[in-house]
């Protein structure tokens, strides 16, 4: 899990060693050769690699650096060397690289579409050591200059639930979800092993020898190509990843869940509305196999899965009527699974920072004054066990109604 995570920290271990570093490709043979890498770093075979394409080059006294820090001019030089974007042209007009050795390299990557002079008014300076958001920013930049659908997927991504900690606990601008969301969807990044992304963090030149592993192979793929980049796309533009994980389900037609999102519907009690936001589908039967992205934000080891049905996890929220309102009266009131469910029994809630029912009678938990909004979960049917469909409903007060529906096959 470590090592995985450092291979997606991607951020700054694109380094190069000096100025001359990206200038001349050094031979396979050379790669080997570095003192503080022995065979069994774990990125040995990525620095090999990385080296006998010339990407990255010690220090020039026999030592490649890996644990050193990459800054915002050798990722530059290095994504100018590893990208097949055509270069737009135009110099970069960065006055503070007047004479720097990555001056060509850094007008390069702009004219590759990696970042502008308009991202840097107060100057490149090319020494600062490079975030893992700003990294993020570049390389989710570069592959949208070189398909359009990548650029459409930042569109899409925009508002979508990003699984890290920082979704809900702060720490991640609303700003760089887009970008953030490519680099998890595509597996070029991905969280540390506490679920945080780290945005303000940097990236060593041992871990971006290992991206540009991905970003090789990244860049000649279509976004489409990438399960976890669809689901974030779909949460982005639907509410719910219900299509890209359990494709078996249609919807209703005419009638898909996002036209009931944020819509109230009355608890059958009359003690409660509730609305719902979003829908987070899981199609696996274990917390190791989730079967979606989202898994390690809703799933642990206490989760209760089941054989003959899928977890769904829903967004939703309460505006209370009745002066006692308390878990009982929300857990008696919903008639739908789509309506509502159950407190979350893992630890994800506090982990991540988003709220679920509480374990005692929920007394202090609704407010009597304004809508609690909380995760729930709740179940649909994995197969179809009478009759040729399956399905459930979400019917809001105003008369519209969304539904899922599998139907057994013609």
């Amino acid at each position: 899990m470590f090592k995985a995570m450092l291979m997606t920290i991607f951020a700054g271990a694109m380094i190069l060693g000096t100025a001359g570093a990206i200038e001349q490709p050094v031979p396979a043979a050379a790669a080997a050769a570095f003192k503080d890498v022995p065979a069994s770093h774990w990125a040995y075979q990525a620095i090999n690699d990385a080296v006998s394409k010339g990407y990255l080059k010690g220090d020039g006294s026999g030592k490649f650096r890996p644990n050193d820090p990459v800054t915002r001019a050798e990722f530059a030089a290095i994504l100018a060397r590893v990208s097949t974007n055509e270069n737009a042209g135009g110099a970069a007009a960065f006055s503070d690289l007047t004479g720097h050795w990555s001056e060509k390299e850094v007008s390069e990557a702009a004219g590759k579409g990696f970042f502008s002079p308009s991202d840097y008014t107060n100057g490149f300076k090319p020494g600062t050591p490079l975030t893992r958001v700003e990294m993020a920013k570049w390389m989710a930049s570069g592959l949208a200059a070189r398909d359009g659908e990548y650029k459409q997927a930042i569109e899409d991504t925009k508002d979508t639930i990003v699984p890290v900690t920082e979704y809900y606990k702060g720490g991640l601008n609303k700003a760089d979800y887009p970008y953030v969301s490519v680099m998890l969807g595509t597996g070029l990044m991905s969280g540390y092993p506490d679920d945080s992304f780290g945005g303000g963090k940097t990236t060593t030149r041992a871990e971006v020898a290992v991206i540009i592993q991905r970003y090789e192979t990244t860049q000649t793929k279509a976004p489409k190509a990438f399960k976890g980049l669809n689901e974030l796309r779909e949460v982005g533009t639907t509410g719910t990843n219900l299509r890209t994980v359990i494709p078996a389900y249609q919807y209703t037609e005419g009638h898909d869940l996002k036209s009931i999102l944020g819509k109230s519907s009355s608890l059958r009690n009359g003690e409660g509305k509730v609305k719902v936001y979003h829908y987070i589908f899981m199609s696996g039967l274990s917390a190791e196999q989730t079967g979606s992205i989202y898994g390690r934000m809703f799933v642990d080891k206490a989760t209760k899965f089941f054989d003959r049905s899928y977890i769904v996890f829903i967004d939703t929220s309460v505006q209370t009527l009745s002066e006692n309102f308390n878990n009982r009266s929300y857990s008696n009131g919903i008639n739908a699974a789509l309506q509502g469910g159950y407190r979350l029994f893992s630890s994800t809630a506090p982990k991540f920072g988003f709220k679920t029912l509480a374990t005692d009678g929920g007394d202090e938990f609704f407010s009597k004054v304004s809508e609690t909004r909380f995760w729930v979960t709740s179940s649909v049917p994995r197969y179809i066990t009478s009759g040729n469909s399956a399905g459930e409903s979400y019917f809001a007060d105003d008369g519209t109604y969304g539904g899922i529906l599998m139907k057994k096959s013609e």
